[in-house]
Order: structure tokens, then sequence, then C-alpha cells
């Protein structure tokens, strides 16, 4: 299944030093994912600090697995929003 996983840096609770210091394992962690064909896309957002990230999993709960994984999530730093994707009815055969 395809899911949308929407995250957002806290910044409002923690320090850019703070961030700093978790960056680089978070990218180790992306890259393994995306390796794994669990991460599909990733791409940092232009409106807030966090990134969007489409996932590839068995359902809900290993999606979600997968981005609590990484190290952002896992300190409490980010907020994780995901949404399962559909197909798009308007390319159903009719």
């Amino acid at each position: 299944m395809h899911f949308l996983a929407i995250t957002r840096r806290r910044t409002e609770s923690y320090a850019e030093a703070q961030f700093a210091e978790v960056l680089g394992p978070e990218a180790e962690r992306a890259r393994e994912l995306y390796a794994a064909a669990v991460f599909r896309e990733i791409h940092s957002r232009g409106d807030v600090p966090g990134a969007v990230i489409a996932v590839e999993a068995s359902d809900l709960a290993a999606a979600r697995a997968a981005v609590e994984s990484l190290p952002l999530a896992r300190a409490g730093m980010m907020d994780v929003q995901i949404v399962p994707l559909l197909p798009y009815r308007g390319f159903a055969a009719t």
C-alpha cells in the first residue's frame, strides 16, 4: 500500500543546535529506508522545516513504524501525519 507521511520539525520546542545533532543520523536512516524501497520519495518541505515522504508498506502500522524509526521522530522532535493513499478513480478502467 502507498502512504504519504507529512512531517514537521517542532521548532517551537527545540533549538536549531538540537536539530543539528540529529540531522546526520536522520539522513542516514532515511537513506536506509530508501534503499530498502520503503521510502519511495522524500522531499524537504518548502513551507516549514520538515519532509514529505512517499512510503510503501503493507499497512498503516508498518508505515508508521518506518517513519517513527527516524531519529527525529524517536526523539519527539517532529510531528508526523500519515495519510493512506488510494488509486485515483479518474484513472480506473471504465
